[in-house]
């Protein structure tokens, strides 16, 4: 695996795993998006405050993550596609993607309920095979947070159900994503802030 392309900085805060060779295709064929990935991961913190923070929306972790990528000209996409059959046009609906640049689709899934993951890894797999995207990543929470989150008072908010690395990776191991370079960062304890 290719893993080892990670800078050993970051490899050092977060669970890292890739399926199809993703570092290696997006270090060699996606530069700047590689760079912003890791320059964006390597700054963030898990701030003890955004975790206790109330539930209800998008989590302050999840918008900390989509503003620092915004920054470096990310965005929400939403693509249009549809199969056509001879003279029938079927709809082919897909779901919006996180974070986009450059045919790099980024998923940040922090509290979710787990079929959220099926949702990426389908999404990835087909807009791959329309070309409309060559490689997809994941940030989501590795499992050893659930220490935290249990000493924080908050360990039924981030239940077995919601999103986290052993739920993933079965899926991404399993061929979810199809052909889709995938590349998954877990934010270990390593980043977490008593603030």
């Amino acid at each position: 695996m290719t893993t080892d392309l990670v800078p050993p900085d970051v490899r050092s805060l977060y669970e890292v795993h890739e399926w199809k060779h993703a570092c290696a295709v997006l270090r060699a064929d996606f530069a700047d998006e590689w760079r912003d990935i890791i320059e964006v991961l390597r700054a963030f913190r898990l701030r003890r405050s955004d975790v206790v923070a109330p539930g209800g929306g998008k989590s302050p972790i999840a918008v900390a993550l989509d503003a620092e990528f915004a920054r470096r000209g990310w965005y929400e996409k939403a693509f249009e596609t549809k199969v056509l059959v001879d003279d029938a046009t079927l709809e082919s609906p897909t779901h919006k993607v996180d974070c986009f640049k450059n045919r790099v689709a980024l998923e940040i899934e922090w509290n979710n309920k787990d079929p959220f993951f099926d949702r990426d890894l389908n999404n990835f797999r087909l807009l791959f095979e329309l070309r409309a995207v060559s490689v997809g990543v994941v940030v989501t929470r590795a499992d050893e947070l659930q220490d935290i989150f249990d000493g924080l008072g908050k360990g039924k908010s981030y239940g077995p159900s919601t999103t986290h690395l052993s739920k993933l990776l079965p899926k991404l191991e399993g061929g979810g994503g199809g052909g889709c370079p995938i590349l998954v960062f877990g934010i270990t304890k390593q980043l977490y802030v008593e603030d």
